[in-house]
């Protein structure tokens, strides 16, 4: 499965054998141009997707190390940077190593905000479009704070069968935490947040909760009442532009899963209309995903090598082309929306030519990056100045950062980055080796 392509046409020919639909375009110029968001300019139609680097402060406030990342993507010339998941409470935070937006560290915020904008006009970048993704981290953080029971999951989560579900009122009061971090996120020049609904962190597992009981589970309506109450919040006290990274399907099982039917299939007409009653309530922008990094990683990040052993049931490209189908799904429904597609990471340095193609094509109007932001973090800039990116430069998909994410380590690139990344990877590999 090892991405061993050494030139676009063997590429495109192994995608030929297997009958994919990933377009390609030479036409590099049409991810140059810019789009406007509710009066707002995108540079270009490149983004930064929210990868956590699990080096913040105590109190969650960013530290240098995190300064240090978004500021490389500054130089980089991304048009959107989607700044990494941020707890909106204490609760909420997966460990004391995630952000997290409070009265206490909004300032350090509001200057990390400031020197990026400052960055990218000191070198003749245009200032890039800022969201901030406010997350919970639910079953998936120290607190194991869950929205329903399952045998699978919970095991999987260390998760106690017989602890208590957050309750109803627990989640009314959640969704003030919300507005609460809106409001923080506008005081520290963000131009949006996003309410995060993917990878079955707390919203996500709501999405799918069909076995809860209460006005938080059950039918669609009351599954999907948080997230829509959050949004009518934040119109209505803040005044921020929302978005939202959404799994479009987990892939689990029924009756447990969102965006998927009783056979185990991908079934989008929920996910779909959920969409549609967002971008009703003025959600304009929209980043697809789907999966969980814990569950089936090589749903959300098609890899040739995965954290703990793991090995991908399919050939990366058949992931890979899932993504791009989920991306032109929404698309194509919702024109007015800014679709955020995902998954390319795999394609190495040819990764231009794929974001060209579902551009051109119409399958989404902006390409993200995660892993690769990691190892490269100026690949837009080379894409827009050089037409092309180095393919000494790019991520190869080996997931050592998701290993180092998952040990809470100092999380990014131990290829492109070893002075940094390399010694705490080396922590973890002694200590597996001592376990033996």
């Amino acid at each position: 499965m090892m991405n061993t392509h050494t030139d676009i046409d063997e590429l495109k020919e192994a995608i030929k054998e297997r009958n994919l639909d990933i377009p390609f375009s030479d036409n590099l110029e049409i991810l140059k141009g810019n789009l406007e968001l509710n009066g707002k300019v995108i540079p270009n139609k490149l983004a930064i997707h929210p990868m956590e680097g699990c080096d913040a402060k105590l109190n969650g406030a960013p530290s240098e190390l995190t300064e240090r990342r978004y500021l490389r993507y500054a130089r980089g010339k991304a048009g959107l940077i989607w700044f990494e998941a941020t707890a909106v409470s204490k609760e909420a935070r997966a460990n004391d190593k995630q952000l997290f937006l409070n009265h206490e560290t909004v300032n350090e915020f509001s200057a990390l905000v400031k020197k990026i904008k400052d960055e990218s006009v000191k070198i003749g970048n245009q200032v890039p479009y800022l969201v901030l993704q406010l997350a919970h981290s639910g079953r998936f953080g120290e607190n194991k704070i869950i929205a329903i029971h399952d045998e699978k999951l919970d095991k999987l989560s260390n998760v106690n069968y017989n602890s208590s579900l957050i309750t109803d009122q627990e989640l009314e009061e959640l969704e003030n935490f919300y507005v609460e971090a809106s409001k923080l996120a506008k005081e520290a020049g963000f131009d949006a947040i996003d309410i995060k609904s993917c990878h079955r962190y707390l919203l996500s597992e709501i999405l799918g909760a069909r076995t809860r009981k209460g006005i938080f589970g059950g039918k669609y309506e009351n599954r999907t009442r948080f997230i829509k109450e959050v949004v009518d919040s934040i119109n209505k006290e803040v005044g921020i532009d929302i978005a939202v990274r959404l799994n479009i399907s987990d892939f689990l099982h029924y009756p447990i899963s969102w965006g998927t039917n009783k056979k185990g299939e991908a079934d989008l007409s929920e996910p779909l209309k959920l969409i549609e009653e967002l971008r009703e309530k003025g959600v304009k922008l929209i980043n697809v995903t789907a999966g969980s990094p814990y569950i089936n990683p090589h749903i959300n990040r098609p890899a040739d090598g995965e954290a703990k052993k793991y090995t991908p049931p399919e050939h990366p490209l058949i992931g890979v082309e899932r993504l791009i189908k989920f991306s032109k799904n929404v698309q194509e429904k919702f024109r007015d929306i800014i679709v955020v597609g995902t998954g390319l990471s795999w394609f190495r340095h040819f990764v231009p030519f794929v974001a060209a193609g579902m551009v051109e094509k119409g399958y989404c109007k902006i390409v993200g990056l995660g892993r690769m932001a990691f190892a490269y973090p100026d690949f837009a800039k080379d894409i827009i100045e050089n037409n092309n990116m180095e393919e000494n430069k790019s991520c190869i998909t080996c997931n050592r950062c998701a290993e180092l994410k998952a040990n809470q380590k100092i999380t990014g690139c131990v290829i492109r980055d070893k002075d940094v990344y390399l010694k705490p990877y080396m922590v973890i590999l002694r200590k597996n080796k001592s376990k033996r």
